[in-house]
């Protein structure tokens, strides 16, 4: 087992199948492979008010990794094994971005968020714990360059989900030889779906560790948290994301655990809720409306105790 520190400078503005690898690693070596991520664009955004200035890339990622053993068809497993923070993060408000881009109007709003001792300060009066997860993780489409801000492909990329914490394996499909694996946009804390289109953004360092899981087939991204299996929907409208997101969890149960297909979607139906995942969408945007998203994002989540019970022993 060997341990690697991929640096900001090895970032990329896209998840490509063009772009040259960083670093090779064997699938289920062990090795632990730090993702090192960049805040520059929101500094850009502070000093600027001004996105036609801004130089750097939002949601840059670090990499790609070629994973020895990963071959299109195959499912790369990324654990992720500890996230560590920036002292300061950022909260912002992109003119024409999120759900409350018409509250708060045509200029840029940025603060700087403080993060000590494990808490972000959001005001001067309130605090709370730092939950910090990964924004973009994804590796390369076949078909296209994947972007960093949206939408969400099949194979990941800017998902923005707080399930992409410490402890959770993450599931993608696998559509290049190697994989091409790239990590960023860390996030210090964020209430789910991310509505304003922003969390408390942050540099920081993610570590990670991949294997390969041969002779499984899933249609889109798929995560393990320890305590809940996910599965990521996607589709335009909404309602084809919902069918997307059960559809394979009820594949999960059914085709990979051996449930009786009448048990799973009796237990589904009283035990698997879904929601709206991140704000990326799920089809490009229109060029001339590039934060506004098109398409939806639906988690299907199911327990991991009631998983394992209805499994075929």
């Amino acid at each position: 087992m060997t341990d690697h520190l991929l640096t900001k400078d090895l970032a990329a503005a896209a998840f490509s199948a063009s772009q040259p690898p960083v670093l090779t690693v064997r699938a289920g070596a062990g090795d632990r492979i730090t993702f090192e991520t960049d805040d520059l664009a929101y500094a850009q955004m502070e000093e600027f008010g001004d996105l036609a200035q801004v130089t750097a890339t939002i949601n840059p990622v670090t990499g790609p990794v070629f994973v020895e053993g990963a071959e299109p068809g195959d499912v790369l497993a990324v654990t992720i094994h500890a996230i560590a923070l920036a002292e300061q993060g950022w909260s912002v408000s992109i003119p024409g971005a999120g759900a409350l881009a018409a509250r708060m109007g045509p200029e840029f709003f940025v603060r700087r968020i403080p993060v000590r001792d494990g808490r972000a300060q959001l005001t001067p009066t309130i605090d709370c714990a730092v939950a910090p997860m990964i924004g973009c993780l994804g590796v390369a489409p076949a078909d296209r360059d994947g972007s960093t801000v949206m939408p969400t492909l099949p194979t990941g990329g800017n998902m923005d989900l707080t399930d992409a914490a410490p402890g959770t394996t993450v599931y993608l499909p696998v559509q290049v030889p190697g994989a091409l694996l790239s990590v960023g946009d860390i996030h210090a804390v964020m209430a789910r779906g991310e509505s304003s289109f922003v969390a408390v953004e942050i540099a920081g360092r993610a570590t990670v560790s991949v294997d390969v899981v041969k002779g499984r087939s899933i249609r889109g991204p798929q995560l393990d948290t320890g305590t809940e299996y996910v599965c990521v929907g996607l589709g335009d409208p909404v309602q084809e994301s919902v069918t997307m997101a059960y559809e394979s969890l009820f594949s999960v149960l059914v085709d990979e655990r051996g449930w009786d297909p009448h048990d799973a979607y009796v237990v589904m139906s009283a035990l698997a809720p879904t929601e709206l995942g991140g704000p990326t969408g799920s089809v490009d945007p229109d060029p001339l409306h590039p934060f506004r998203a098109v398409g939806a994002v639906t988690l299907a989540r199911i327990a991991k105790d009631v998983l394992e019970a209805g499994a075929r022993r």
